[in-house]
């Protein structure tokens, strides 16, 4: 239903990454998804230590154990992580493109010792501690502190919304020192530190988000990742985070679309499937043009990406188009399949709702708009 067969353009390593996903999420994911959406749960522990074995954990890092693949190989992975469930390919982003990438970025050569081989593994688990109760898209204006007490670190804050939160081994965590923003390693079990789950979401049900509280939390000096001081450190890592939602999305869309093909060759309705109605067919029409268009975004920005030549203005077109598609696609898939819709038999409404949240995530749709409004104007409307 490629009609464009973008995935010819991709390298023989590249479809091998796809079909190992692909291969991975069928036998071992995509039978359990129903049951973890509607539970409200995430085996992480069980499948870290699966995800590092296939090297998909940091799995576009260079060393320390990560396999160091092309930027369109990790994407590629995401795609596919992501039309199993839009939690999976979280869970991979955050691993990876933000607690192991800021310590690969940032941190000191014990730092990156001690936490990365194992990450990669999936014998320890990360999560990147950034977003505040009352601070989101404005992470510069952060409440958590540090403060210097002898030769240590003491904090306090809270985060919130936070990916494998309560699952993690070690946090990055953001945090204001002196008016500077600096970043601190923070492992489980530290004093004074707790993680707690959100419940009650009817979106990334099958994911682990949580709150971390940070209460008078003592590090040594060596808990600061030394290569990176203000708002560019997390910045960066959300660029990364970034690059593999716009990638993951085409997957989430894609799984929609699918379904609906289906439905519509086999549910008969005035004798003859639905699929042979015209307004069905444009419907159908609409989402494969969408996807399409969407998987050559997301080509082009990895091409890019490989080159060294990327920049974060051409992420945020790719975050805001891919997402944009991939919910219009969803919704308007549920449409054709009616009633049976929004049922866990079907995938459609578990994407679509994991796309709302996808949406408004490592930066909502209007800071995306705004972040090309000055590229396209020179003038920031965010001050």
């Amino acid at each position: 239903m490629d009609v464009l067969r973008v995935d010819d353009q991709l390298t023989d390593e590249e479809r091998m990454v796809r079909d190992t996903v692909r291969a991975f999420v069928a036998e071992r994911v995509a039978p359990r998804l129903a049951g973890w959406f509607e539970e409200g749960t995430f085996p992480a522990r069980e499948l870290a230590p699966e995800l590092g074995k296939l090297g998909l954990l940091g799995m576009h890092l260079e060393g320390y154990g990560c396999a160091g693949t092309s930027a369109v190989a990790y994407g590629v992975a995401c795609r596919e992580l992501e039309a199993a469930d839009s939690g999976l390919r979280s869970f991979v982003s955050v691993q990876g493109s933000l607690a192991m990438a800021a310590i690969r970025k940032y941190g000191s050569e014990e730092q990156r010792r001690e936490w990365l081989p194992r990450m990669a593994a999936g014998e320890a688990i990360g999560c990147f501690g950034l977003t505040e109760p009352d601070r989101g898209s404005d992470p510069g204006d952060m409440l958590t502190r540090a403060r210097r007490d002898g030769s240590d670190w003491v904090l306090n804050g809270a985060k919130m919304w936070i990916t494998n939160g309560s699952v993690a081994d070690v946090a990055v965590v953001w945090a204001k020192a002196d008016g500077v923003i600096r970043g601190f390693l923070v492992p489980k079990g530290t004093p004074g530190f707790t993680a707690s789950d959100i419940h009650q979401k009817l979106s990334l049900r099958a994911s682990v988000t949580s709150e971390l509280v940070l209460d008078d939390v003592r590090l040594p000096e060596d808990a600061v990742l030394p290569g990176v001081q203000g708002l560019k450190g997390p910045l960066g890592c959300l660029s990364e985070a970034r690059y593999g939602i716009l990638w993951g999305a085409v997957g989430a869309g894609r799984s929609c679309y699918e379904a609906a093909v289906d439905y519509a060759k086999t549910r008969e309705q005035f004798g003859k499937p639905i699929g042979s109605f015209q307004l069905t067919q444009e419907k159908l029409a609409w989402m494969e043009v969408a996807l399409g268009q969407a998987g050559l975004v997301a080509l082009r920005i990895g091409r890019l990406k490989d080159a060294g030549e990327v920049t974060p203005q051409q992420v945020s077109f790719g975050k805001l188009a891919n997402v944009r598609a991939a919910l219009d696609v969803a919704r308007e898939a549920r449409t054709v399949l009616g009633a049976n819709g929004i049922t866990l038999e079907y995938p459609v409404i578990r994407h679509m709702n994991n796309l709302e949240s996808v949406l408004t995530y490592e930066g909502t749709q209007e800071v995306h708009l705004l972040t090309l409004g000055k590229a396209i104007t020179g003038l920031d409307a965010f001050r």
